[in-house]
């Protein structure tokens, strides 16, 4: 490692608050869906900004089109119109079959945002009493006040409490579970049709249907919380769609922007007006450089054909997981679709992500022991067998040592 390298690490330690584990590099710039430090050494990317660099790094229709909207406006009252947050809630709308958009700076202040809807919605329809949340154990929605509220993982919550007042947790499919918690003060359920943080945990159809059913009968709103999963990572616009279950809210973020910024609160024609003129804003949500951006990520994603990329080389790179977890009792399961995938262990991942950097490419992990796969949609099928042949190196190393530890201590006693 370089002194410069050395120094500016140093500087983080010394003045950024330690709230992240931050990797031993220095990143300098990226291309496509690799990532260079300062001192040169390249990685492969596998987690595309944790979900948000959809296209990649510097790609050249993001570049001409934020350079071209910079050189215009960058930022603008939310109380003046601009041409490009119509035209992205539009075409979200199109995409999505919901009616009105709303727009904020990240995925947390969406969530926020669809908490005071529901609220609101809810007193509208059934009185003060009408405030409770469903949401799911193991979900992870964000770390603002109210998005950890509802989030189903007590380590984000246990140094905060307590959090809003009336929300229930239940477990992922469990259909009981869920019509027991689901009553007439319930105001909302609030799912990730999948469980990224929490592990790449697919919801079944099933369970989304009843939550459909459920939200109807109690007149609650059904949230869908597709800021990891949605706009392309499952291989279809959204996850929820191949099931057939539509929502009255759905959320959006990660991708949208293309760097920038930028989420989304989408919501069917019966709650359009239900926030009422002041109740809710944004002062940086939808700025006419995010909403451009935005716009030119949805042309280059249907232009460019990335959704059939994503199936055809994420179902590449399921292929190869399922063959390495074929290979290693540590494995538990592989889980995932399109280029979101989950490989879950029976030790630490930690480890195993830091040695991958060391070979050149970039592991992201989740749930201590799940190594979470989220890559730019544009990688291909050469750069997964790149990933997965160092993958294979590095279960290979770690696997065999192991093995050979526990064998000695097995002989030892």
């Amino acid at each position: 490692m370089s002194e410069a390298a050395r120094e500016i690490l140093a500087r983080d330690e010394n003045y950024l608050l330690p709230v992240y584990a931050r990797y031993p590099v220095v990143m300098e710039r990226g291309e496509g869906c690799t990532l260079f430090d300062i001192d040169g050494n390249q990685y492969l990317d596998m987690m595309g900004g944790l979900g948000v660099n959809a296209l990649g790094h510097t790609h050249p229709r993001m570049l001409a089109a934020m350079a071209e909207q910079a050189a215009k406006i960058v930022h603008l009252s939310p109380q003046f119109s601009n041409r490009w947050a119509s035209e992205l809630a539009a075409r979200l709308c199109r995409l999505s079959g919901m009616s009105g958009a709303f727009f904020s700076t990240g995925g947390s202040e969406a969530v926020e945002g669809a908490l005071k809807l529901a609220r609101t919605a809810g007193r509208q329809r059934g009185g003060n009493r009408k405030h409770g949340i469903v949401a799911l154990k193991g979900s992870y929605h964000g770390r603002t006040f109210g998005s950890m509220s509802v989030t189903g993982q007590e380590k984000y919550s246990v140094d905060f409490g307590p959090g809003l007042p009336g929300v229930h947790f239940v477990q992922r499919n469990d259909l009981s579970g869920l019509r027991a918690a689901v009553t007439d003060q319930t105001c909302a359920i609030l799912l990730e049709p999948v469980l990224g943080e929490g592990g790449v945990h697919f919801l079944s159809a099933e369970f989304l249907s009843e939550a459909r059913r459920l939200a109807d009968q109690a007149g609650a709103l059904l949230i869908f919380d597709e800021i990891q999963s949605g706009l392309g990572r499952t291989g279809e616009w959204f996850a929820y769609s191949r099931h057939g279950v539509q929502p009255d809210v759905l959320i959006l973020g990660k991708p949208l922007g293309g760097g920038i910024p930028l989420s989304a609160l989408l919501v069917d024609d019966e709650l359009f007006h239900s926030f009422g003129m002041a109740k809710h804003g944004s002062t940086l949500g939808g700025t006419p450089l995010g909403c451009r951006l935005g716009v030119e990520f949805l042309d280059v994603m249907e232009e460019e054909n990335i959704l059939e990329r994503v199936r055809a080389v994420g179902a590449r790179l399921g292929e190869r997981l399922e063959q390495l977890a074929a290979e290693y009792d540590e494995v538990v399961q592989v889980r995932g679709a399109g280029l979101m995938w989950g490989v879950e262990l029976t030790v630490p991942a930690r480890p195993l992500a830091e040695e991958g950097l060391r070979r050149g490419v970039m592991f992201n992990v989740v749930q201590g022991n799940v190594l979470r796969f989220l890559p730019p949609l544009i990688l291909n099928e050469a750069q997964v067998d790149q990933a997965m042949e160092v993958l294979g190196a590095v279960f290979a190393e770690a696997f065999t040592s192991r093995r050979a530890n526990q064998a000695q201590v097995a002989n030892v006693a």
